[in-house]
Parts: C-alpha cells; sequence; structure tokens
C-alpha cells in the first residue's frame, strides 16, 4: 500500500507542477519581461511572415504532382523532422507547406498568403487578430499539426460544444492525414470516455471543460495522496480505466476567439462545488429580499445607496434602523443567524444588489423555473453557472423561485491563471489589437495583426446621438425601414435581452418583418444566420440579435443583397469595450464586401450614466437644443461622441485593473496555498 500512495503522491505532485507559473511581473519587472517578449519574438514581424508565407507558397505546384502515396511519404519525413528540428525555418515552411497542400486535397480549400501568415505566427506562439470571413478555421487547422508534431499533444479551445465537435468532426480527416488522432469533450461524456478523448493528439473543447476535468484530477489526486490510491480512485475516479489523470498534461493550447477567452473570460472562476446536506437557509434569503424590498426604494437615498460600478449596496444609518425594526418582526420561529448584526446587514445588501442592480433580461433571465445568468459579452446563457455569496439565491428570492441549497466549494481556478500553465500559448481573434498591451503582459504573447485577403469596403459612418432613448429606438425603427426597403439585409445589435425584445416590439408595430436571435431563442440560431443575408421581394432580411451574432457569426449577403450595398450593421448603444463594438461592425464586409455601420446612442445610457456622470449631465445641459426627432446636431453629436469614448476608456480601465487584481489573487494563492 506504500508503494501505491508514493505512486499516486509523485502524481499528483507533476500534475500540480505542471500548473505552477512563475508570478505575474510588477514595477521594474514588468518593463523587463515585456522587453523579454519583445526581444524573443522580434523576428516575427509582417515582412519576416510575407516572405515566409510567399516561400511557402512557392512549393505549392510541386506538393500538387505529387501521388497520394508520395504525399503520405512526405507527411511521414516531415512529422519526424518537426520532432527533431523544429526551429529550423526551413522544416516550418515545407511542413506548412504539406499541411496546406492536405486540406486542399481534403476541403477543396487553398490557404491565401494571409492565411498562411497566421498560421505561422500560430506555430511561433503568437496571438493573431484576423477579421471576420478572413478564414480562421482554415488558419488553425494548418497550423494545428505543425505544433501538435512539436509539442505531442494539442488542446483547441473553442467557445461551445457544438463548435468543438463540428470543428473536430470537420477538421478531423485533414489531422488523420498528418498521422494524428482527433476528438472532442462533450457535456454528455462520462470519465471514461473523456479519458479516452484526452489520450488522442488534438484535443478540441471548450474552456469550462477542460478547466472542469483539470480540477477534477486535482481533486482525485490530492484526495489520493492524502488517503490510499486504491480506495481513492475505485471505480475509476476521475482519471477513467486508468486510475490516473483524466487530463495527462498542459502543453500547448490553440484559442480560438483569443481575447474572449484569455481577456473576457480570463477572470472569471471555474468552482467544483457540491450541494450542502440542508437547504434551511432558504427562509433566511426570502426575509432578506422581503426586508430590502420594504426598505426606501432609489432614487431616494434614505435607507441604502447603490454602486452601479462595482455592484454594491451600503446601509444608511436610517437603513439599518429600519432594518432592525423589520427584523425584529419576523414571523417565529426566527433564524438565529438574524440576531448576527453583521451576517444580517450582509444578506441585506446582497438582497439589494439582487433587486435593484441585477436586471432580468440583461444580468439573467428565468427558464423553466431557474435563474440563468446572462454573459454580458456574448448574449449567451451561461448555463450551470451560478453567483457566489449568496447573490444568486437573492436572486431566485426576488423572482419567487424555489431556492437552491448554498454550495460547498471543493476546487476553484481561474481561467486566466489555468491559460498560463500552458507552456506553448497560441490563439486567434478579430479584436486582439485593442488588448495587446494585456495580452503581453499577462500571457507573455505578442500580438500580430494579419492583414485582410482584399481591402475592407464596409463603411463606418459617424455615430448619430439623441437626448432619449425613446428617441433613439424610433430613429433606429427608422433607418431599419429605410435599409430594407432600399433591399440591404439589417443586423440591429442590442445589448441585452430585453432590449432585443423591446425593439422588436417597435417594428412589429411598424409591420416590419425581422427575426429575433437572444439567448432565449438559441435553437433557432443557425436558421436564422442563414437568412439574415437574404434579400426578397419585399426588401433585405431584418435581424435583431444580442451580442450572439457579435462574435464568430458568419452572415453572406446573397448576390442582390451585395448589389444593393451588403449587409448593414446598426448598434444601438456603444458597449463596455471597444472590442465588442469592433465585433459586430465587422459581421459587415467580409472578405472584401460591400456593407456599413453605424451606431446610436443617448444620453441617457447606462454607459455614460455609470462612467461619465458628470460629464453626462454636463452634455445634457451644453446640448439641449436637438432637432424635432430628439437628435443633436451635428456639432454637439461629435462632442458627444467624445463623452461616450471617455466613458468607454473608463470601463476598460476598470475592468482591466479587476483582472489585474484576479491575478494578483491567484500568484497569491500559488505562493502561499499551492495545493489549491
Amino acid at each position: 500500500m506504500s508503494q501505491a500512495l508514493t505512486k499516486y503522491q509523485a502524481l499528483y505532485e507533476s500534475v500540480r507542477s505542471r500548473a505552477r507559473r512563475e508570478p505575474a511581473p510588477t514595477g521594474p519587472d514588468r518593463l523587463v519581461a515585456d522587453l523579454g517578449v519583445r526581444w524573443r519574438n522580434r523576428q516575427i514581424t509582417l515582412p519576416y511572415l510575407r516572405t515566409q508565407a510567399e516561400m511557402i507558397d512557392r512549393e505549392a505546384p510541386a506538393l500538387r504532382d505529387l501521388g497520394e502515396r508520395a504525399l503520405d511519404d512526405r507527411i511521414f519525413e516531415i512529422k519526424g523532422a518537426m520532432i527533431r528540428h523544429s526551429d529550423d525555418p526551413a522544416v516550418r515552411r515545407m511542413a506548412l507547406a504539406i499541411t496546406r497542400e492536405v486540406a486542399r486535397r481534403l476541403t477543396g480549400e487553398s490557404a491565401y498568403l494571409v492565411q498562411l501568415m497566421g498560421a505561422l505566427a500560430l506555430s511561433h506562439g503568437c496571438i493573431c487578430e484576423m477579421l471576420t470571413g478572413e478564414g480562421k478555421t482554415l488558419t488553425g487547422s494548418i497550423a494545428a499539426p505543425l505544433i501538435a508534431w512539436q509539442h505531442r499533444r494539442l488542446h483547441v479551445l473553442t467557445v461551445n460544444d457544438y463548435l468543438a465537435k463540428r470543428d473536430a468532426d470537420s477538421r478531423g480527416p485533414i489531422y488523420a492525414r498528418c498521422l494524428l488522432d482527433c476528438g472532442s469533450i462533450q457535456q454528455e461524456m462520462d470519465p471514461s470516455q473523456r479519458s479516452m478523448v484526452y489520450a488522442r493528439a488534438i484535443v478540441y473543447g471548450t474552456p469550462k471543460q477542460i478547466t472542469a476535468d483539470y480540477l477534477r484530477d486535482q481533486i482525485a489526486l490530492r484526495t489520493a495522496s492524502s488517503l490510499w490510491a486504491g480506495r481513492a480512485l475505485a471505480g475509476g475516479g476521475a482519471g477513467g480505466t486508468s486510475g490516473g489523470p483524466m487530463v495527462p498534461g498542459l502543453v500547448a493550447a490553440l484559442v480560438d476567439e483569443a481575447d474572449a477567452v484569455l481577456i473576457d473570460e480570463g477572470v472569471t472562476p471555474l468552482i467544483i462545488a457540491q450541494p450542502r446536506r440542508s437547504d434551511s437557509m432558504a427562509r433566511v434569503y426570502q426575509a432578506a429580499d422581503t426586508i430590502a424590498a420594504a426598505l426606501r426604494p432609489p432614487p431616494s437615498k434614505e435607507h441604502f445607496t447603490l454602486d452601479h460600478v462595482r455592484r454594491k449596496a451600503e446601509l444608511t444609518d436610517a437603513g439599518r434602523a429600519a432594518a432592525q425594526g423589520l427584523m425584529e418582526a419576523l414571523p417565529a420561529p426566527v433564524d438565529p443567524i438574524w440576531k448576527a448584526p453583521r451576517r444580517a446587514e450582509e444578506l441585506i445588501r446582497t438582497a439589494l444588489v439582487a433587486r435593484y442592480i441585477y436586471q432580468r433580461g440583461k444580468h439573467y433571465d428565468v427558464v423553466e423555473g431557474k435563474i440563468v445568468i446572462v454573459d454580458e459579452y456574448t448574449g449567451r446563457f451561461l448555463q450551470d453557472r451560478s453567483w457566489e455569496h449568496g447573490l444568486h439565491q437573492a436572486a431566485e428570492a426576488k423572482e419567487k423561485l424555489e431556492i437552491t441549497a448554498d454550495r460547498e466549494t471543493l476546487a476553484r481556478l481561474s481561467f486566466q491563471r489555468f491559460f498560463r500553465s500552458y507552456p506553448f500559448l497560441c490563439g486567434m481573434t478579430g479584436t486582439a489589437a485593442d488588448c495587446t498591451g494585456e495580452l503581453q503582459r499577462t500571457y507573455q504573447r505578442k500580438v500580430v495583426v494579419i492583414p485582410t485577403n482584399r481591402p475592407i469596403q464596409r463603411v463606418d459612418m459617424p455615430m448619430r446621438v439623441f437626448a432619449t432613448s425613446d428617441a433613439r429606438w424610433n430613429a433606429v425603427a427608422d433607418e431599419v425601414d429605410r435599409l430594407r426597403r432600399a433591399g440591404r439585409p439589417v443586423l440591429v445589435g442590442t445589448r441585452s435581452i430585453a432590449a432585443s425584445e423591446h425593439i422588436s416590439r417597435l417594428l412589429s408595430t411598424r409591420g416590419i418583418e425581422h427575426h429575433v436571435l437572444n439567448a432565449t431563442v438559441d435553437a433557432q440560431e443557425a436558421s436564422i444566420i442563414k437568412m439574415a443575408g437574404e434579400s426578397g421581394p419585399r426588401g433585405g432580411a431584418v435581424t435583431v440579435a444580442t451580442n450572439m451574432a457579435g462574435r464568430g457569426t458568419d452572415i453572406k449577403p446573397d448576390r442582390t443583397s451585395l448589389d444593393a450595398g451588403g449587409l448593414a450593421v446598426i448598434l444601438t448603444e456603444m458597449h463596455g469595450a471597444r472590442r465588442v463594438d469592433r465585433q459586430f461592425r465587422g459581421r459587415s464586409g467580409r472578405q472584401g464586401d460591400p456593407g456599413s455601420s453605424r451606431m446610436f446612442v443617448s444620453l441617457q445610457d447606462e454607459l455614460l450614466r455609470l462612467y461619465a456622470p458628470h460629464l453626462g449631465k454636463l452634455a445634457r445641459a451644453m446640448l439641449a437644443s436637438t432637432s424635432a426627432s430628439g437628435e443633436l446636431a451635428p456639432g454637439p453629436a461629435r462632442l458627444a461622441a467624445r463623452l461616450f469614448t471617455h466613458a468607454q476608456r473608463r470601463n476598460e480601465a476598470r475592468d482591466r485593473e479587476q483582472r489585474a487584481e484576479v491575478m494578483r489573487q491567484d500568484d497569491w494563492v500559488e505562493k502561499h496555498l499551492p495545493g489549491q
């Protein structure tokens, strides 16, 4: 038994060691680290990548003349050469030329020079910015074999299970021809099935799935090292039939939509938890909601104040007195927790946050009697996720739903810390340039902006600014009607489910046919997107969508639509991050197609109200004179646009500081609690 214990202790420590990273540098060390990244990647410039891509392209005629058996022989030879001499530029060029030819024969797609440049940058461990429609899927599939040959194992991270399976199935023949097996991790798989997939050379999956499996390994192996191996992993444990870890190692990762995963999702902790045995706290959360509802609501600040930016609530002295009276009036039996003043006040503050800051249709929705969180960056439901510290239960009490039991945390890990555990990391996205510094500091990765294959024809028109939200929505409806009558398909982007439903009702009252794409109708996503670029006898298609249509969505206008001017994108609000606005605009004008985009905002928008409140008041005072439609004149509108940009930058700065704080916490945990 001691030998088995020693074996699993060693196994646990080996898995732990792979996750230990040096703390993120700060102060002068950060400057040195930044210079180090630039020095190590000084050769990876656009002129260098283009020169290498042109040399690769010159190999194409000779490779096309090869027979199937001769090509297989070349694949076998280059795989061995990549394992032994991966740093040799000539070997890397030939390897990419061969994977390009394999992809051409199996899919009919021949990579452009810019796609070869992107694939080369990926193979060097860079983050590539490639705009919408530039062929990131093909770029990744010709780069992945090079990385897998060199590092023996590659994880390809995608945004959801559907895309993971789709890409693994569609790209699998390419990898198989390159002597690499491939698979995808799916939610419904059991541990033994997952272990079989993880044993393959290329594994597709979502960050949530792979990080959760890694954490389950940690829990099982930690248990094995503290008890004894045989009993702890009986029946397969986390590692399936082998009794070892399910995820055999974090070696190399290629991240699709890299800025969303590494930056936006980076601060999200993934938590493995189990329900506590008792749900006796249900009455407590319901009572806290009752007390919160009885306090004097906004705009009065008599009983409490709200900080929408930090999502906090604070009781005033009058509020504490009122809450105390309400607690004393609670029906018997009174839970002892109300006799602890600090804990009682914490419960009431959480209930106030749930009631007045977290909004249904924006931050969450109710689906089949359950609170489901909405991802503010993608507009999608975050299934199986819940808020911490009683906030989820407070929202359930607010909506008069069944209160779920508190959960006991078994293990937690931020995505930021997880991805820093990969020795080799690369990624692709359409909007990496806006977060170049953060990606470089956090992950020590260089960002390379790959040029488009054809010049961008999309016209980004000046922002239109309105005094009120109602004036803005009416103007949006007018613009939609004008554009679709001209035969152009229209994509209307909104920041929330509630906003998408509001503009939908407004269009319906005007008799404008349209489709709505938000998290409540995600099952129809594929069919809605397929029709979004069409133009018929009654005009162009109209699609109203949340951020679900802003990332990874490929809308293809038909010939009639292109002749009429292409896809018109209307953004109905400025997002908190410029990258999200760029993603939405990028749905139009793909591969040199014509198109346009325009943003509509109002001085009542949340971004201005929260992140530039004093400037917002100044703007309303200065820009009081508007047209009959409520729109600001061009001069004042340009000033307002600068105010919105200022507010957006403040929001981005706050988000960066939050992510930096999470990284500092991760480093502290790694240093002082290495077993966590």
